[in-house]
């Protein structure tokens, strides 16, 4: 369902700019300028109003964030939770996940998460799925060897998918879960985790390590073009 457009966006969009990076690609290989002392670099594919992105960031303090949001209706709000929580390590970038390599140098991100992308149900539209390994061979131009994807779905079918998916794009998946809050609530949830949770939804994690290629997508992965290239 389409988000109902804000009053007042732009004004609250500029009330939040030093949460904003509008040049993202200035910033590339040089992330941690923003927070020298980060002892990693996040990224949040898909930030919705921020709940996951700002209570995580509040609760690792010496961790830089940045949420990746396409929606610029969504990352208002999210900016503004991080403004109202007085937040100075996570920041906002009004983009789409297939343009990561031009933001981020190879290597340079710790860890991504995807929370509750959106599934794509038709097999025709597997390719949009952010699970998918054309996303898959980009994530991992930039993110660190032996670097993880966390992952989590309400949708069983996206999770299926998603596990099967993983090896094709360099990653192993591990911890392995249909029902993440068997004995309990485990971790920070986004708004739409706790709703259906608490309907009675089981929730699919897993977090897939990058690794080696299989040698059937070694030819296959994207390259960087010129203004790519280190």
């Amino acid at each position: 369902m389409r988000m109902r457009r804000k009053k007042n966006l732009v004004p609250r969009m500029e009330n939040c700019a030093q949460w904003l990076i509008r040049d993202p690609q200035a910033l590339r290989g040089n992330w941690r300028s923003l927070m020298p002392t980060a002892k990693e670099l996040r990224l949040e594919l898909g930030c919705g109003k921020g709940r996951f992105t700002c209570q995580t960031a509040a609760s690792e303090p010496e961790v830089l964030f940045v949420a990746v949001e396409r929606v610029p209706d969504a990352m208002v709000m999210a900016m503004e939770r991080a403004r109202d929580m007085g937040l100075t390590n996570v920041f906002f970038v009004d983009a789409d996940a297939a343009n990561l390599p031009d933001f981020f140098a190879p290597e340079e991100v710790d860890l991504i998460y995807i929370n509750f992308c959106d599934p794509w149900p038709p097999k025709r539209h597997a390719k949009r799925r952010l699970t998918h390994r054309n996303f898959l061979l980009l994530y991992r131009q930039v993110l660190k060897e032996k670097g993880e994807i966390h992952f989590k779905t309400d949708n069983v079918g996206l999770f299926a998918f998603s596990v099967t998916e993983f090896p094709f794009g360099g990653f192993q998946p591990q911890q392995v879960t249909h029902d993440l809050h068997k004995d309990g609530v485990q971790g920070i949830m986004t708004d739409y985790e706790e709703k259906f949770h608490n309907l009675g939804t089981k929730i699919n994690r897993c977090v897939a390590v990058k690794g080696e290629l299989p040698p059937q997508q070694e030819t296959s992965e994207p390259q960087q073009n010129s203004a790519q290239a280190e």
